[in-house]
């Protein structure tokens, strides 16, 4: 097979037919040695990467170690999948770790429980090579007997990376999406894994992938489940002074941004409805700073935008009587604390993360949505004139559609 391609279901190397749902992925070894089409940063990590990838360890090999370099969304996505991992690599929970990301790192006891969890600044990983390889030594010195990873939508330089380095006796991923520009990447890492898993094509919903994942690793099918976790805080003094409606506008993308003078229209109906209004969302998400402080000295309405800290966000998810966020990481974490939530979805990827499908959707969730034409495009927009634009699929939605969705939720509250 030419290096940069994959190949299912036949292993190429051996000529062998493979187990449904099993990859194999081969590359010459003159190729991994100098592999073409590589970008520059590769080859500047490299010497480094190698280094830590055969530092000596003189311990035996045990436990398991998941790689889960990804945002708050995707690690709430995952972690319904995680309580099958024991009993399918024969462990136990506590021989599980798993390796996150420093970004939903203050709230790890509360969703991972008995698990243990190292995290890690990701970003600091993908760019700083004496800050990647002190963090390469130490996966290194974990000395697992068993990585894993199974993210979909995933960065070779980052997850795959960590999984070749760990030196695991056996490593197990997932076939991740593979354009062309990532596509040398990806072959040099996954020519070198022991097993990979399909967990199906795009746009398959990520809780099913991580069920599809575990079910091939256990050749049954286990039923996939929603995200839930507690959170047992007690309840803010806000929360004492009458229910309120919490708003999230922000996202590290604009474009998924619902127009902030359509977040304003709606607080004034939630107002007149009885409800206070609060907005959150980080201090970099303050977009509109104008129009928020405008509509903060409206009565009723508290502005902590850039005032809370993630455990803090999560206390007050928890205890409103709806939650309406753009399609973002603190819209899954509102869900899986079974919060009245409603989710304003654009169609980059759509159904990949957003909506949930039926048989995973609780209760307390709804989506809402305008379809075109254009959905799938992977928020590479052509409609738009430039990057801070809102996306047309997003910015189409209106405030009834959010304020009718609504009104079931806030019912049965």
């Amino acid at each position: 097979m030419d290096s940069g391609t994959t190949d299912t279901p036949l292993d190429v190397s051996n000529g062998k037919a493979l187990a449904p749902g099993r990859v194999s992925v081969h590359a010459s070894r003159f190729w991994r040695l100098f592999p073409a089409s590589m970008r520059r940063r590769w080859w500047l990590f490299r010497p480094l990467d190698l280094l830590a990838r055969h530092w000596p360890v003189f311990k035996k090999p045990t436990g398991i170690l998941v790689i889960r370099m990804d945002g708050i969304g995707d690690m709430v996505l995952f972690r319904p999948s995680l309580d099958h991992y024991a009993k399918v690599l024969g462990a136990e929970k506590d021989d599980i770790t798993v390796l996150g990301c420093d970004s939903w790192g203050p709230i790890t006891d509360a969703v991972f429980g008995e698990y243990k969890v190292k995290t890690i600044d990701e970003h600091a990983y993908a760019r700083r090579p004496l800050y990647r390889f002190r963090i390469n030594l130490m996966v290194r010195q974990m000395a697992p007997k068993i990585t894993v990873c199974d993210s979909y939508l995933r960065r070779a330089m980052m997850a795959d990376s960590l999984v070749w380095v760990s030196g695991a006796e056996k490593t197990i991923t997932s076939m991740p999406y593979v354009n062309e520009p990532t596509r040398s990447e990806f072959t040099y890492y996954l020519s070198q894994c022991d097993e990979i898993i399909d967990t199906g094509p795009y746009p398959t919903h990520e809780i099913d992938r991580h069920f599809a994942f575990v079910s091939r690793l256990a050749d049954k099918t286990i039923p996939a489940t929603p995200p839930r976790f507690d959170w047992d805080q007690p309840a803010p003094a806000y929360a004492k002074e009458g229910p309120y409606v919490l708003m999230n506008p922000g996202s590290n993308e604009p474009g998924r941004r619902w127009p902030f003078e359509s977040y304003i229209k709606a607080s004034e109906k939630y107002l007149k409805d009885g409800y206070r209004v609060v907005f959150v969302g980080t201090r970099d998400e303050r977009w509109d700073a104008s129009l928020l402080r405008e509509v903060a000295t409206k009565t009723g309405v508290t502005d902590l935008t850039g005032q809370t800290t993630l455990p803090e966000l999560l206390t007050l998810m928890k205890h409103a009587a709806l939650v309406i966020s753009n399609d973002t990481g603190p819209a899954h974490l509102s869900i899986a604390l079974s919060v009245p939530t409603i989710v304003i979805v654009g169609g980059g990827h759509f159904t990949s993360f957003v909506p949930y499908p039926d048989h995973v959707c609780p209760d307390n969730a709804r989506f809402v949505f305008e379809v075109m034409d254009c959905y799938h495009c992977f928020w590479r927009c052509h409609k738009r004139t430039n990057k801070y634009e809102v996306f047309p699929c997003v910015a189409e939605i209106s405030v009834e559609q959010v304020w009718e969705q609504s009104q079931s939720l806030l019912g049965s509250k």
